[in-house]
């Protein structure tokens, strides 16, 4: 697995689960579906989603004449990459973290679990070649 996949702001990472959960959104219906959490007016949430756009974590179409958003990153690769950048860069850890800690996550069924346990272990370490 290529460790290239981009780690989402905060933000970006609660307008990309609200589309994991439903998708494609007009960007109305994805301010009122993040609304409550961001707090943000709606040209912020324009504003985000341009920017997430220009770093293709997103894809545009048109549907009955309204622009719609779609994820481009993958909920299981985009996951594993955020636990991974966590894991090394905040808690310094060289392993990699136990997939126990999503257990009970409303955002991951089982499947995607052992999906993402796998992917975690499967990581290539990034310390290789570091004293």
């Amino acid at each position: 697995m290529s460790t290239s996949i981009p780690i989402p702001s905060v933000s970006e990472l609660t307008l990309l689960k609200a589309l994991w959960k439903q998708q494609p959104l007009s960007a109305r219906e994805l301010h009122d579906a993040v609304a409550e959490e961001l707090g943000w007016s709606f040209s912020s949430t324009r504003k985000t989603l341009e920017r997430m756009l220009d770093k293709q974590m997103l894809t545009q179409h048109t549907a009955h004449g309204v622009n719609v958003y779609s994820a481009r990153l993958e909920k299981v690769g985009t996951l594993a990459a955020f636990a991974r950048d966590f894991g090394t860069r905040v808690m310094e850890m060289a392993a990699p973290l136990p997939v126990t800690m999503f257990t009970g996550s409303k955002l991951v069924d089982q499947a995607e679990l052992a999906q993402l346990e796998q992917m975690l272990q499967d990581w290539p370490s990034d310390e290789a070649g570091k004293p």
